[in-house]
C-alpha cells in the first residue's frame, strides 16, 4: 500500500463541485484516520462527481476505499472488484430507499407498454441498476432507452407533456411529487424494494485484511463519537451500518 493511501467519493448525479466538496471529505477521512488508528495524514480523500473520471480514479493503486451510490456499486462492482465495508445512513432518508418510476397517467398500464420509451433518471448512469436492481420486478422491452439526467423537474414536465419518457425517482425526488402543479397528471408504476442509498468499499483488496477491518470499525463507531459530527453532517450522513445487500450482490 502507498504511504498516503486515497478514499474516492465517486458520485455520479451528485450536486457539488470537487473545489466545495474538499474540505468536507479531507474531515471525513481525518475523522476515518483517527477511529481506524492509522497515522495521521495517511488517507486522502477526493470528490469526483463524473463517473468517468471517478471510475479512472478508482483503477490508481494508491485508491484503497471508495463511497460510492448504491446504482455504481451495482453498474461497476464487479468490474472494479469493490467489496461493501459500511452502509450509508443518509439525512432524511435513511440506510435504505425505495426507487419509483413514474408515468404519464393513462398512458403506460405494464412493462411492454413501454417499448420505444426512454427512461430518465439520475440513476441513468447505471443501466444495470435500473434494470436489474430497482426494476426487477418489471422486465423492461429491450428497446427501451436509459439515460442520465440531473434535470428531473424537466425530465417530470417532459412526462405530463405526453412524450414517450418515464422517470425513475429516488426517495427524496419521489416524496416531493405532491407538491407538484401537475402531480394529478402522473401516476406512479412500480416501485423497487429497499435498497441502500449508498457504500464505503474496499477496492480491489488493497487493503490488508486487518486495516480494512478497522476502517469498517471505524466508520460504523462514527455516529457515537461527538467529535465526528461535523464530519458527518457536512456530506450529509448520520452514519455507518454493516452493510445489507440485495441477495444478488456480494
Amino acid at each position: 500500500m502507498a504511504a498516503v493511501a486515497t478514499l474516492v467519493f465517486c458520485a455520479p448525479g451528485s450536486p457539488g463541485d470537487a473545489d466545495s466538496a474538499q474540505p468536507l471529505v479531507d474531515a471525513f477521512a481525518k475523522a476515518t484516520v483517527a477511529g481506524a488508528g492509522w497515522k495521521d495524514g495517511s488517507l486522502a480523500a477526493v470528490y469526483d462527481p463524473s463517473e468517468d473520471s471517478g471510475v479512472a480514479k478508482l483503477g490508481s493503486a494508491d485508491t484503497v476505499l471508495t463511497f460510492v451510490p448504491f446504482p455504481l456499486y451495482v453498474q461497476r462492482g464487479a468490474q472494479l472488484h469493490l467489496t461493501a465495508l459500511a452502509q450509508a445512513d443518509v439525512v432524511g432518508v435513511g440506510t435504505q430507499q425505495k426507487w419509483t418510476l413514474v408515468g404519464k397517467a393513462g398512458a403506460v398500464t405494464d412493462a411492454p407498454s413501454l417499448a420505444g420509451y426512454t427512461l430518465l433518471s439520475t440513476a441513468g448512469y447505471a443501466p444495470d441498476f435500473v434494470r436489474h436492481s430497482a426494476l426487477g420486478a418489471w422486465t423492461l422491452p429491450a428497446d427501451v432507452k436509459i439515460e442520465s439526467t440531473g434535470q428531473i423537474l424537466s425530465a417530470l414536465r417532459r412526462v405530463t407533456a405526453g412524450e414517450h419518457v418515464v422517470v425513475l425517482l429516488d426517495q427524496t425526488q419521489a416524496a416531493s411529487l405532491p407538491s407538484l402543479p401537475f402531480a394529478a397528471q402522473l401516476k406512479t408504476l412500480v416501485q423497487s424494494p429497499p435498497l441502500p442509498v449508498a457504500l464505503v468499499a474496499l477496492v480491489d483488496a488493497r487493503l490488508p485484511p486487518p486495516r480494512a477491518k478497522a476502517v469498517q470499525s471505524a466508520l460504523i463507531k462514527m455516529s457515537s463519537i461527538p467529535a465526528d459530527a461535523d464530519a458527518l453532517s457536512g456530506l450529509q450522513l448520520k452514519g455507518f451500518v454493516e452493510p445489507h445487500l440485495p441477495a444478488d450482490k456480494p
